[in-house]
């Protein structure tokens, strides 16, 4: 019984981590880095045939590499490529998974908030919503096999100038 709380625990934290890899992948590769190579993350929380369906984004349902390609462009090439199109710059927060667990399958359902800095600065997209994960243990630990975006919201805001923060120190 202990053993198998142990693991129970050792999997989520696994699951987690995982988790973060793909914020690591968007953000390690941003679109002037001159890498645009997502997949260098990704390849450890992805199954080599995972669907990723992105309809609720009205896009559709994806392989791997062509989900990669979208974000990066032909060859991962990144710059003006894929979200460099419109976008420099971003950040992906990925949240706290909620996870529950079955033998050697899973799912998780996990917020993120994703912040895009367009191109030519004037404003920033705030994309916001769920991640929905179906997970499998491989012999390379847990991957997703299959995942699901929720959007909550997607939003553009105009940029501002920045506001003085503190009191005797010019903002930048």
């Amino acid at each position: 019984m202990c053993e198998d709380r142990i693991q129970y625990l050792l999997d989520r934290i696994e699951i987690q981590d995982k988790v973060a890899l793909y914020g690591l992948g968007q953000d390690l590769h941003q679109a002037d880095s001159g890498d645009g190579n997502v997949l260098a993350q990704w390849d450890q929380l992805f199954t080599p045939d995972v669907k990723i369906d992105a309809t609720a984004a009205g896009a559709k349902v994806f392989e791997l590499r062509e989900y990669a390609e979208l974000m990066r462009g032909k060859d991962l090439s990144g710059g003006t490529a894929g979200l460099g199109l419109s976008f420099n710059a971003w950040q992906h927060i990925e949240g706290h998974a909620t996870v529950s667990i079955n033998g050697d399958t899973a799912h998780s359902v996990t917020p993120h908030l994703h912040m895009h800095a367009s191109r030519d600065g004037a404003s920033n997209t705030f994309a916001v919503g769920y991640w929905h994960d179906d997970w499998i243990r491989t012999p390379a630990g847990w991957r997703i096999s299959f995942r699901r975006v929720e959007h909550l919201f997607f939003q553009t805001f105009p940029t501002v100038e920045t506001p003085q923060m503190v009191s005797g120190v010019d903002p930048v």
